[in-house]
């Protein structure tokens, strides 16, 4: 038989067997690769079911394609120094300094180590700034007076006057000497148009975007982005929080889109944490590998807080951040409140602030009564009835939009930095946040948080529920998109 006929015979067979294979092959990633389980099982249901939408989606959407080894991981253990061993805090020493509340902080400061796999470091000073009246004029200070180094990371870094009067500081930095780096978002870079790194080019200050895509540019929900937000300066002086660089986080007096924050300036030896994870983004996104005295110089103790660097990411240091606030929970005695833009938390979470709230802790929960993105407000009524139903106390914080990220457990410790309680956040992100176990700390902001909740309107479990048919059925249906919202 002619070649050209068993071709059109077996053609088809082909195809089949084809289709067969990377219907199994991708089934067989899902299977090995994918931890949730009901992640798992929702694409497997797909790909069998709908091989061919299944198959497409799987490969452009559902696979980490970030690897980030320790063998090539940005910069080594042995070229990013931590601070002395002496600067070390241990378990013991928790119960020794928390007396009354000994019991939960230990154990909970046993976890965390064991997670993160960092230390603990005593001596540092945390100052909560509240909006960018108070933290932009402290950071550009800061910048103007730099030596040696700038490193500076964040989701947005907006063109507009707040944007350039950064980009102002850091040009007269870099022509002064300072060795400045910036590193931004490939998608958050974008927020403004034209974006501020042609500015920053022009001005010969090195900047670099960290995973940049061609999708589209205002796509609010794509996932694997670098949202992490510090400056450190000299290797000493740090700032980190939740605050982008743009003009609306300065409220007075009040801009067109307001939007009410909280970031922190940070000196101490926990500063070389936060540093730590510049080198190791900017090397990542580089190659280029930042070490010297310029960078990591010797800290000395300046203040009284504990404190500790958790990274978080779609790699090694997966799921940290959502591991530590189960553990807070679980350790809670008397309060947690929590501040958050985004309340879409999963099962798991759920069911330990039900928990919480059902052991009696006094659990304050404080949203935007208003979000800045309409299908996280739909789904996230859920959850909100969910955890009024166990008990927890939800408000509904007035404008503007309170992009504050925070977490303080009995009036000790305290969780801050760039992650919101979401899927995006906690395992799809790169983040960075900080564990403080500090009294002033944690009590200037609980009196934060009682302002906050002061000016807020409490959510009743019947207000949760309020909607029609119809509305229920928006508000469960974004709720499927739980993972990418």
């Amino acid at each position: 038989m002619p070649i050209r006929d068993v071709v059109e015979v077996m053609w088809p067979y082909l195809l089949t067997v084809l289709g067969l294979a990377v219907i199994v092959t991708t089934a067989a990633h899902i299977l090995l690769h994918k931890k949730d389980t009901r992640a798992a099982t929702g694409w497997l249901g797909l790909v069998w079911f709908s091989p061919l939408l299944g198959v497409v989606l799987y490969w452009f959407f559902g696979v980490n394609r970030i690897r980030r080894r320790a063998k090539s991981r940005y910069a080594s253990r042995a070229i990013v120094p931590l601070p002395a061993a002496g600067s070390v805090v241990s378990v013991p020493q928790v119960e020794d300094l928390f007396c009354t509340a000994a019991g939960g902080l230990a154990m909970l400061c046993r976890m965390t180590e064991k997670v993160t796999r960092q230390p603990l470091l005593r001596g540092n000073s945390l100052v909560p700034l509240v909006n960018g009246d108070q933290a932009y004029p402290l950071m550009l200070a800061r910048i103007k007076a730099a030596r040696h180094s700038i490193s500076l990371c964040s989701y947005i870094f907006a063109n507009d006057q707040w944007g350039n009067r950064f980009r102002t500081a850091l040009k007269e930095a870099r022509d002064a000497g300072v060795e400045v780096r910036v590193l931004l978002d490939g998608v958050g870079a974008r927020y403004s148009l034209p974006p501020i790194t042609r500015g920053l080019r022009r001005d010969n200050i090195p900047v670099a975007c960290f995973m940049q895509t061609m999708l589209p540019w205002r796509f609010q929900y794509l996932n694997l982005r670098n949202h992490r937000k510090f400056l450190v300066v000299d290797g000493k002086s740090g700032f980190t929080g939740g605050m982008n660089i743009q003009a609306g986080h300065v409220l007075e007096p009040p801009p067109g889109q307001p939007i009410a924050d909280l970031h922190f300036h940070i000196e101490g030896p926990v500063v070389a944490q936060l540093q730590k994870i510049f080198a190791e983004d900017w090397a990542f996104t580089t190659g280029e590998k930042l070490t010297g005295q310029k960078w990591f110089p010797s800290l000395t103790e300046v203040g009284a807080g504990l404190a500790r660097g958790i990274a978080d990411g779609p790699d090694e240091d997966f799921d940290q951040i959502r591991l530590v606030i189960m553990g807070a929970l679980a350790a809670a005695r008397r309060s947690v409140q929590i501040v958050t833009p985004y309340f879409l938390p999963d099962a798991e979470l759920l069911s330990a602030l039900s928990v919480a709230a059902l052991r009696g802790i006094d659990v304050q929960i404080l949203v935007p009564a208003q979000p800045n993105l309409r299908m996280v407000k739909w789904a996230a009524g859920l959850g909100l009835e969910e955890v009024l139903a166990a008990g927890c106390k939800v408000f509904m914080s007035p404008p503007p939009f309170d992009h504050s990220k925070l977490m303080v457990v009995d009036g000790a410790w305290v969780l801050l930095g760039s992650a919101n309680w979401d899927a995006r956040s906690l395992t799809l992100n790169f983040e960075f946040n900080m564990e403080c176990y500090d009294l002033e700390l944690a009590g200037a902001l609980q009196k934060i948080c009682a302002r906050k909740i002061g000016a807020a309107k409490p959510l009743l479990p019947a207000q949760a529920r309020a909607g029609n048919l119809l509305t229920l059925m928006r508000d469960r249906f974004c709720r499927l998109f739980l993972p990418y919202l």
